[in-house]
């Protein structure tokens, strides 16, 4: 192999003498030998492509789910949204898996089970889960979109017993008219067009604030698309727009359920139930927060 100096590999290269040092010295020259003092640059050596910046640390939640996610970091911020989102989205709508089951599900793939029979979709809707909360982590920045709305109901629904019914239509939309809470909701020739223009509307300002999001939350309930599963699509859905526009989410747990209900069934008449209740369980995610040391915006 042919070398030439210091001074004609910066000639070359149309760089000072001491840049092309700099590279060698940080090993960036493929084969550059250091005899003496004095750098011996291989003659067919190509000039390292310049760094513009510093790998970006993560800062926002959304960027650290997404770094936790890729690097498979055990014992994060991203290992408890999965488990507290699955556990707490999946109880309110009747999943009898104790939180300790989630939790082992999530961690070792397998369940304990003792001497209580346990719901074969209860599993397997919380293995389902576990994707969902990964898929709205990879597409938080995307717009609101029915491909994806309907991508996630067919993720929380595949291999359910309700999978398996002719009526039932898995990633689509409902065939049968339903009531929620005694409520009658919107029939289902009249879905796609309330979602439409439900979507529509919505994305006209990129930009959302907290009550906007909670707002589209009730629209979307209150037309209730599929035959089951709105609930858990509903806030995987809010759960994404809060990470989108680096507001702080939150989870619905046991204690909230029944303000959270309330809520959603007087959004018409006084808002502050629903906004109150969702405050609250804003101000419960700041501890993880807090916990984890993750700086967010009050």
């Amino acid at each position: 192999m042919g070398y030439i100096s210091v001074a004609e590999t910066a000639k070359k290269w149309r760089i000072s003498e001491r840049s092309v040092r700099n590279y060698a010295s940080l090993g960036r020259i493929d084969g550059a030998t250091l005899k003496g003092k004095t750098w011996l640059i291989p003659v067919d050596s190509e000039k390292p492509k310049r760094l513009n910046k510093l790998s970006k640390k993560p800062v926002t939640l959304l960027e650290i789910l997404q770094d936790e996610k890729k690097s498979k970091i055990k014992g994060g911020i991203y290992q408890k949204i999965q488990i507290e989102l699955t556990y707490n989205s999946n109880h309110i709508e009747g999943s009898q898996l104790t939180h300790d089951q989630t939790r082992y599900i999530y961690e070792t793939n397998t369940i304990e089970i003792n001497s209580t029979a346990v719901n074969v979709d209860d599993i397997v809707e919380t293995t389902n889960h576990f994707k969902a909360i990964d898929i709205i982590i990879e597409q938080a920045k995307q717009l609101i979109n029915e491909k994806l709305i309907k991508f996630l109901h067919q993720i929380l629904k595949n291999g359910t017993s309700d999978s398996r019914k002719e009526w039932f239509a898995v990633g689509d939309y409902k065939k049968l008219s339903n009531e929620v809470g005694g409520r009658q909701t919107t029939l289902p020739e009249d879905v796609p067009g309330k979602i439409k223009n439900l979507i529509v509307n919505y994305n006209k300002d990129k930009i959302k604030t907290f009550e906007e999001i909670i707002e589209f939350h009730y629209s979307f309930e209150a037309i209730h698309p599929f035959q089951d599963g709105n609930g858990r699509v509903g806030r995987l859905i809010l759960f994404k727009e809060l990470l989108r526009n680096n507001i702080v989410p939150f989870l619905i747990d046991e204690e909230l359920k029944i303000f959270y209900y309330r809520g959603l069934t007087e959004w018409e008449n006084e808002r502050r139930y629903l906004l109150d209740t969702c405050l609250m369980a804003q101000d419960k995610f700041k501890k993880y927060l807090d916990y984890f040391r993750i700086p967010y915006k009050d």
